[in-house]
């Protein structure tokens, strides 16, 4: 019930400060794990994300986040479970596994952190490896737009993402990393803002 209202009030904060068009719902499936893949450039995307995505979305939460009791006790009812940045978590992929195979639907964002500037970068492997290993689709999700007053911002939907190919395999780094590249660049395709080229970032 909290995430339906916040969400609802997401949609009616958003719809009144930006001028919102939302692509290709119906891409995303209405039930079964699935892993939606978002751009992240704001503090402003996992708020699109929840507000227009039609299904309730988990996420992983840097563990800072949740250091705050008030704050993480609220982002921990909306679906959130906290991550150690900048290292392996192997409660986290856990957590993440234990979501899919619940047939939830999950928030991820392939760049790893906000990417400022409009820079295009290398997406990181998690995305592909998870994916792979609970045999869910990838939905990606771009948002596209400036985060400034009555601009318009674009909500697109791609077609789902799958690696049925490799399920129920062990594919290396290399051919993770390839899949993880290839749903950022599905993502990046649905931008129609000006950006720079795909590189790796420094």
């Amino acid at each position: 019930m909290l995430y339906k209202l916040l969400s609802g009030l997401a949609k009616g904060v958003t719809h009144c400060i930006f001028r919102v068009k939302v692509v290709g719902k119906e891409n995303v499936p209405k039930d079964g794990g699935m892993i939606l893949a978002v751009n992240h450039k704001s503090n402003w995307d996992p708020i699109f994300a929840g507000a227009y995505c039609p299904r309730p979305l988990r996420f992983m939460a840097k563990a800072d986040l949740f250091k705050n009791k008030l704050f993480g006790g609220l982002i921990k009812k909306l679906g959130a479970f906290p991550i150690q940045r900048g290292r392996g978590d192997i409660g986290a992929i856990k957590g993440a596994f234990s979501i899919l195979k619940n047939n939830d639907a999950m928030l991820i964002f392939p760049e790893g952190h906000r990417i400022k500037n409009g820079k295009r970068v290398k997406a990181k492997l998690g995305v592909s490896m998870i994916a792979v290993y609970a045999e869910v689709p990838v939905i990606p999700l771009c948002i596209s737009g400036e985060y400034k007053p009555f601009h318009k911002v674009t909500v697109t939907f791609g077609e789902p993402i799958t690696f049925e190919e490799y399920y129920g395999k062990k594919p290396d780094n290399e051919t993770l990393q390839t899949l993880a590249d290839e749903v950022m660049q599905t993502i990046y395709s649905f931008d129609n803002t000006d950006i720079k080229k795909i590189g790796e970032q420094k």
